[in-house]
C-alpha cells in the first residue's frame, strides 16, 4: 500500500503475471484519467515511423509529463491499458518489456492488460498507453 491508499493484489491461485497485479484497489476519493499518450512530438508529428522502440520511448515520455502535471507519479498508477498496432506476440513483449524497463515502469505493476490491435488513430502510430492514477484528497 502507498500513501494513497492503493493496494496491489496478486491471487495465488491465478496464472503468474510479467510483474503487474490481477487488481488493483484504491482507497483514495480521486482519479485521473488519462487520454491515451500517442507518440507525438510537441509539433504533432509521429516520431520513430516504423520504429516501435522510438514510439514507445515517446510515450513514457508524454505519459511521465502529463502524470506530473496532475500531481501524479507512474507509481500513483492504477490501471494501464497497452495498446500495440501488431498481432506478432514478439512486438506485444518487446513493448512490454520497454515500457516496464522505463522510468514510467512502476505504472504497469498495477493492473494492466495488453492489447494487439488492426490500427491506432494516427497514419503510422504503433502504440498507445492509457492510464488511471490515484490522486491524493484535497
Amino acid at each position: 500500500m502507498t500513501d494513497k491508499g492503493i493496494t496491489r493484489v496478486k491471487v495465488d491461485t491465478l496464472h503468474p503475471t510479467a510483474g503487474y497485479s490481477h487488481a488493483t484497489v484504491v482507497e483514495a476519493g480521486r482519479l485521473a484519467f488519462l487520454a491515451g499518450q500517442v507518440p507525438l512530438d510537441p509539433s504533432g508529428t509521429i516520431v520513430g515511423l516504423g520504429d516501435v522502440a522510438a514510439q514507445v520511448d515517446q510515450v513514457v515520455a508524454s505519459s511521465l509529463a502529463t502524470l506530473a502535471a496532475v500531481g501524479a507519479a507512474p507509481s500513483d498508477v492504477v490501471r494501464s491499458v497497452i495498446y500495440v498496432a501488431s498481432d506478432d506476440n514478439a512486438t506485444l513483449v518487446a513493448v512490454w518489456e520497454r515500457l516496464t524497463g522505463s522510468a514510467l515502469g512502476p505504472a504497469f505493476t498495477t493492473a494492466s492488460t495488453l492489447v494487439g490491435v488492426a490500427r491506432l488513430g494516427y497514419t503510422g502510430q504503433l502504440v498507445e498507453v492509457e492510464l488511471t492514477a490515484a490522486l491524493l484528497d484535497r
